[in-house]
């Protein structure tokens, strides 16, 4: 079965009005997790070549190059297989480009947040250009898991409300490190603006809800935990870790949210998703 036809298969079930108590909960929660991962398809391929490779490298590649040329190769055969759009991967470009400049600026001599330590060829400045596809990753997913799980989005903030808090997210990455970290006034901003939003979703045969901003939250652990594997296996790492690895402060999980915030602003930009949006009037 290719994964076409998988996706099929997980969408196209057909009712069951007859499961009900456990077996219900069991198989909704079986193929909920189904969807999860087949979501995950490009985060968890990219992912499981970042801790498969050895920090050496492979036939002579550095560790870095060759990671670009994994997510490369994952991006562009989910393309031509047409589990992506066109549309979707001008999407997933912009995600990494936003946060290839985070990194940057990031890095830099001056803020030095992180670093990557390792050589490679495809080093800008401080930064290899396959980190770009770690922000990507997550637009992949929220992509992919609103198509399988059919999702739609009530009362959903004005759009332009949406966009001045992603932006104000964004760019408080930057000023934070000149006119002071503003993150908990910009999240109770987006705790009020989100309050109302449910997501609508389908995970076997019935429709469920949920908060939207709980999804944000959940989303944002999930990334803080990958963090934590990231830089154990020396993908990069914080001043704090250099002599010996220690768990990524709790902290980044707020940060991740955010980010998640603003990444799922511009995935509602793609003319697929805004006809599954409510806005109320």
């Amino acid at each position: 079965m290719n994964l076409s036809a998988f996706d099929q298969w997980l969408g196209d079930r057909p009712a069951r009005p007859e499961l009900r108590g456990l077996p219900r909960f069991f198989t909704e929660l079986l193929f909920f997790g189904l969807k999860e991962a087949r979501a995950c398809l490009f985060a968890g391929l990219f992912f499981l070549a970042v801790f498969a490779l050895p920090r050496q490298g492979v036939f002579g590649i550095p560790r870095y190059d060759a990671l670009l040329l994994i997510a490369l190769v994952i991006q562009l055969w989910m393309v031509w297989a047409k589990l992506e759009t066109w549309d979707e991967l001008k999407a997933i470009c912009l995600f990494h480009i936003l946060g290839f400049l985070l990194e940057l600026f990031k890095t830099s001599s001056g803020i030095k947040s992180w670093g990557y330590h390792d050589f490679a060829y495809t080093k800008i400045g401080t930064v290899p250009l396959f980190s770009g596809f770690m922000y990507a990753a997550v637009g992949s997913y929220i992509i992919q898991i609103w198509r399988m799980l059919d999702l739609r989005v009530r009362h959903h903030p004005p759009y332009w409300m949406a966009t001045v808090v992603a932006l104000l997210i964004y760019g408080n990455f930057f000023t934070q490190h000149y006119i002071g970290d503003y993150r908990g006034y910009i999240g109770a901003a987006a705790l009020g603006l989100y309050a109302r939003t449910t997501v609508v979703f389908r995970p076997f045969d019935k429709v469920r809800q949920m908060p939207l901003l709980l999804g944000f939250v959940l989303i944002g652990f999930f990334i803080w935990l990958a963090e934590n594997l990231s830089t154990f296996f020396g993908i990069w790492q914080y001043p704090n870790q250099l002599g010996a690895w220690s768990a990524v402060h709790v902290g980044k999980w707020s940060s991740w949210s955010l980010l998640v915030v603003m990444t799922f602003t511009i995935v509602t930009y793609l003319k697929h998703v805004k006809e599954r949006i409510h806005i109320p009037l």
